[in-house]
């Protein structure tokens, strides 16, 4: 019984290897467009409100965490980035695949089980947000100059956690929509709601009971506040149910991608 499954498990991580390296085979080429996409977004959000209006509530009043409000929002700029690129490039790909290249039923006749095509193609979402992420990363370096801070083991867990959120996320999406409009439609109410109360620019922890949870419902909080408190606060206020939690997202999007795909098989 126990071979049985270390074979089953090995197979599962071959196959998902499979679906990957198709994906990476195309993205190796556009490593640096793909880093560079996400990053006008965070550079706006961090000259407008990090800079601009972060000196005036500099004065008014000190962040949570961090010597500045660029440096409180920082840490949200790299969850904000990530999940962007992860959710959107995975989206996108599908699409392409199943409307126009027509690639994707060619794949759907691979003898591959679901939940292996779920996971290749979100660790080609999670290659796409980490490398973007990278980016918005080494600008928080230039800015704070603490490397280890954005560079911490559970900074890094973190980040991967919501690459693998966002880009099953995104499985989903372009496994579900029927042209590109409609992948804007869930960019427009979706995502970019997200990126303004998932705790980028705030702390959710002073809003009233009634928003906390709203806002305590977005997987993007757990990351922001995460990677917040690893930059900035000491280990034994690090939030360590935010690990489970994106961890279990993430394993229920994988349960419902797998089952996604094996419809599209049928």
């Amino acid at each position: 019984m126990k071979i049985f499954r270390a074979r089953t498990l090995q197979t599962l991580f071959a196959d998902s290897w499979t679906i990957f390296w198709g994906d990476w085979l195309d993205l190796r080429v556009r490593i640096p467009q793909v880093a560079a996409s996400g990053l006008v977004s965070p550079l706006i959000y961090i000259l407008a409100f990090g800079l601009g209006l972060g000196s005036s509530l500099d004065q008014a009043a000190r962040p949570p965490v961090g010597d500045s409000y660029l440096e409180f929002i920082l840490p949200g700029m790299v969850a904000l980035s990530s999940m962007v690129i992860s959710f959107g490039g995975t989206t996108f790909s599908i699409c392409g695949e199943r409307l126009f290249t027509k690639n994707f039923e060619e794949m759907l006749l691979f003898p591959i089980h679901p939940l292996a095509m779920h996971l290749g193609k979100m660790l080609a979402g999670i290659v796409r947000g980490l490398l973007t992420a990278g980016s918005v990363i080494l600008v928080a370096i230039l800015f704070t100059r603490d490397v280890w801070s954005f560079l911490h083991p559970l900074f890094l867990l973190l980040l991967v956690l919501n690459c693998a959120v966002f880009a099953g996320l995104g499985v989903i999406v372009g496994l579900n929509v029927k042209s590109l409009e409609s992948v804007g439609l869930f960019n427009n109410f979706l995502i970019v709601p997200m990126s303004f109360l998932g705790a980028t620019f705030f702390d959710p922890s002073t809003l009233p009971a009634v928003l906390k949870g709203i806002v305590y419902l977005l997987p993007l909080t757990y990351t922001t506040i995460g990677l917040r408190a690893v930059a900035y606060q000491p280990l034994n206020e690090f939030p360590w149910y935010s690990i489970p939690v994106l961890l279990i997202v993430a394993i229920a999007l994988s349960m419902n991608g797998a089952y996604q795909f094996a419809r599209q098989q049928d």
